[in-house]
């Protein structure tokens, strides 16, 4: 199982979408039910808790990507922690031009993926145990993420 995390316009979610695509499960958890949104954004502990003991019986591929404060609380159970980076500068043109996710649009939440970038980014590049460069092109990407989780059970993909 793989943590996919780094900060907003990394890929993360570009990345999920194709891996699916190809046959992986993913669970983006920007999306959806698992976050608790009522004050910092965090997991929803035993919605993420349960999943990862789900993907741990079946022992099927999963990616999950995130970036939360509680994800820490996870670590353990990943077999890889892969963080996404790219220059400020290249993170910051595609949330302008990204049409999916409107964050990133308004001058404060630019500010806010900058000083994110300055002071969470490095405590993200602590943790992982690969950092993949998303400047290269978006096939490298992926094939470094499909080797990190071995070979979907296309039987098995919805």
């Amino acid at each position: 199982m793989v943590l996919v995390t780094g900060m907003s316009g990394t890929g993360k979610s570009t990345a999920l979408t194709l891996l699916a695509h190809n046959g992986y499960r993913t669970v983006d958890t920007d999306h959806g039910d698992w976050i608790d949104r009522t004050g910092e954004p965090l997991w929803r502990e035993d919605r993420i808790d349960e999943l990862i003991a789900e993907h741990e019986r079946s022992g099927e591929p999963l990616f999950i990507a995130g970036t939360v404060a509680n994800q820490t609380a996870f670590y353990a159970r990943f077999a890889e922690i892969v963080l996404l980076s790219a220059p400020i500068d290249t993170v910051l043109e595609r949330v302008a031009s990204r049409t999916g996710n409107p964050f990133g649009k308004t001058a404060e939440e630019r500010n806010r993926i900058i000083a994110d970038t300055r002071e969470i980014e490095p405590l993200l590049r602590e943790s992982a145990t690969v950092e993949i460069d998303t400047r290269q092109p978006l096939n490298a990407v992926l094939d470094q993420l499909a080797a990190l989780a071995g070979a979907p059970d296309l039987r098995s993909s919805t």
